[in-house]
């Protein structure tokens, strides 16, 4: 596999997250959780658009009718560019301890989001953990929440769904990945089954699928590079990046083909962070293949193959 990587946006996020393409208005979508911010941008006019958030903001996804359901710390909200964040749905109002962190909208048109004891102090500085606490929730278009696992994970990541109902998840702690059988429909989950554990380079961050149904995960805290893996485990490919926090990644660009790639700076001391500057950055890898469109919040989708870009 032949690959290139470029810079795209010294972004410069703290824990740069969720990255998402709207092919409607060929942008990029994406968080920066510490630096409680939300970034657009055109990667072909190179357009750059941010706004604050009023709290630790973890996940972004697009809504049918326009805007988007956006992860804050406790509360999924409602969010319109440049107006306030309407509350929508609280997982775990009895869990003040935990925070939300991956979310991603599933194919037929829910948001699910996962939560885990909180990392964060209230300044943004990292706070120790000494327990799994992490679930993943399923919010239906009328706000319902439904818990699909136990609170067993550690930091919870990674949430694709393939074509033929199987589910992909991380648990970035534990160094593992993890294949569920899915009815996407219910959110029932079942059959777990550990996909790759122990991979040597860094921990499972975000990821995305690419139109194989291979996964993309971004290998965090050192791991400076996105794997590639089959429905079997298998490695079929590693890019290797500048940038040694790969956070989150999706397929965008006018046929789906260039795969985006968020990263992070935190934790970083200034003698690193002057040694390496692209911390934090926001990279385009040509080379890695093509991926589907993603889904929008209230619409399923009914054939993803020819999904609208």
């Amino acid at each position: 596999m032949r690959t290139s990587v470029s810079l795209l946006l010294d972004a410069k996020d703290i824990v740069g997250e969720s990255i998402i393409w709207s092919g409607e208005e060929s942008a990029l979508y994406w968080v920066d959780i510490v630096g409680r911010r939300i970034h657009r941008l055109e990667p072909a006019s190179g357009r750059h658009d941010i706004w604050p958030t009023p709290d630790f903001v973890t996940s972004i996804g697009m809504r049918a009718d326009g805007g988007f359901i956006v992860g804050l710390r406790r509360s999924v909200c409602l969010w319109q560019p440049g107006g306030a964040f309407e509350e929508f749905a609280v997982p775990e109002p009895d869990l003040p301890d935990n925070r939300l962190n991956e979310g991603r909208v599933a194919p037929d048109g829910a948001f699910w989001v996962s939560t885990m004891q909180s990392n964060l102090h209230p300044d943004g500085s990292l706070k120790n953990m000494d327990r799994n606490a992490g679930a993943i929730y399923r919010i239906d278009v009328g706000g319902h929440v439904a818990r699909l696992t136990p609170n067993e994970y550690g930091i919870t990541n990674t949430m694709a769904w393939t074509q033929d109902s199987r589910f992909f998840f991380a648990d970035t702690l534990a160094n593992e990945i993890y294949l569920f059988d899915c009815d996407v429909a219910t959110g029932t989950l079942t059959n777990r089954r550990t996909l790759a554990a122990g991979f040597s380079r860094g921990f499972p961050d975000g990821s995305c699928l690419d139109a194989e149904d291979r996964l993309w995960n971004c290998r965090v805290a050192g791991g400076a590079a996105v794997a590639g893996f089959d429905g079997q485990g298998g490695l079929v490919g590693l890019v290797e990046l500048p940038a040694g926090w790969p956070t989150s990644c999706t397929f965008g660009g006018p046929d789906l083909s260039t795969l985006y790639v968020t990263s992070a700076r935190f934790t970083m001391s200034a003698d690193h962070l002057e040694a390496h500057p692209l911390e934090g950055g926001l990279f385009a890898v040509e080379g890695v293949g093509r991926g589907l469109a993603e889904p929008k919040f209230g619409a399923p989708v009914q054939n993803p193959s020819v999904a609208e870009k």
